[in-house]
């Protein structure tokens, strides 16, 4: 099993596995990284340097450092030596197929392969392969480096074991892993997030709220607890004594009129204009690339704060 240390690649280096790399390295592994894009080294270089501080800020491991980073364009050569191998490139089938047929032909038979795919089901990404067993879906939230969840599961061909290594593998460089233990296309939190866009761009189509007004009711409101606990915990803390038992008995009638009433997603794209400007209109008055930068400075403090407390999941 892979331990701190070992030798880590990291197939395909846009913004996931950017993070990824950025990631690893900021928990003292030895990461080698491969794309076949032009100038993709110093992009990537340029990125991890860009990011090195969030890793400091929230603590390096013992000998961690960029200087671990090797880059090639060769993919055979980045896998060869890897104990766990952390796919990322486009999320299109024929190229997921093409890449692990690639990192098939030089990886150790044993060594891991976790795909970051955002919503392809590893059985399909698995078939044909010659060592199935080992391919699992090692799923992360951007940005990569930041954000703690990892989605993780296997397809028809993936051994049990071979996903709980993986978990394992992930707790221990910090990730917050959850177990994916049926495919569905998008995963889980993919899923719940389609769910929300589904009726916010319904409620903006009927009239109902403005984009501007969306990104309020949910950044001021639902959103601040979701940051602290998930949907079910906060639902039990909203029912008192009688915790989600009663809240559900209680509001059970009306939530299920209200999900009667919800939209459903557009079928076709006349719906992206209308959505696009109002969020240039919610933009006008603010620094978009400013903004950014103070997200990833609030994420930082949040996760500094949920560290702090014991009793924060």
């Amino acid at each position: 099993m892979t331990t701190r240390g070992d030798h880590i690649a990291v197939v395909g280096t846009g913004v996931i596995g950017a993070g990824w790399a950025t990631h690893f390295l900021a928990h003292g592994f030895t990461v080698t990284a491969t794309d076949p894009g032009h100038e993709a080294e110093s992009r990537l270089r340029n990125w991890i340097a860009d990011s090195w501080p969030v890793g400091e800020r929230l603590g390096l491991a013992n000998g961690a450092s960029r200087d671990k980073l090797t880059f090639t364009s060769d993919v055979g050569m980045a896998v060869q030596n890897s104990d766990f191998i952390q796919e990322s490139g486009p999320e299109r089938l024929d190229v997921k197929r093409a890449l692990i047929a690639g990192i098939e032909s030089a990886a150790r038979p044993d060594a891991i392969i976790a795909s970051s795919s955002s919503g392809l089901a590893i059985s399909e990404i698995q078939a044909g392969a010659k060592h199935p067993e080992r391919i699992v879906l090692g799923h992360p939230f951007n940005p990569s480096h930041l954000m703690p969840l990892v989605e993780v599961g296997g397809g028809a061909l993936t051994s049990p074991d071979y996903v709980a290594k993986t978990m394992a593998f992930y707790a221990s460089t910090g990730k917050k892993v959850i177990r994916v233990g049926k495919e569905v296309k998008g995963h889980i939190a993919n899923r719940l997030q389609v769910a929300i866009w589904r009726e916010a761009i319904s409620l903006v189509q009927r009239g109902v709220a403005s984009v501007e007004d969306i990104d309020a009711a949910i950044s001021y409101g639902p959103g601040l607890r979701w940051a602290l606990l998930g949907p079910f915990l906060n639902l039990h803390a909203s029912g008192g004594s009688g915790g989600i038992t009663h809240v559900l008995q209680h509001l059970g009638p009306a939530q299920r009129e209200w999900a009667r009433d919800l939209g459903t997603y557009p079928e076709t794209d006349d719906y992206i204009e209308s959505i696009a400007s109002g969020v240039d209109a919610e933009l006008r008055s603010y620094d978009f690339p400013e903004m950014l930068r103070q997200r990833v400075e609030l994420l930082i403090q949040l996760l500094e704060a949920k560290r702090s407390l014991s009793q924060i999941p």
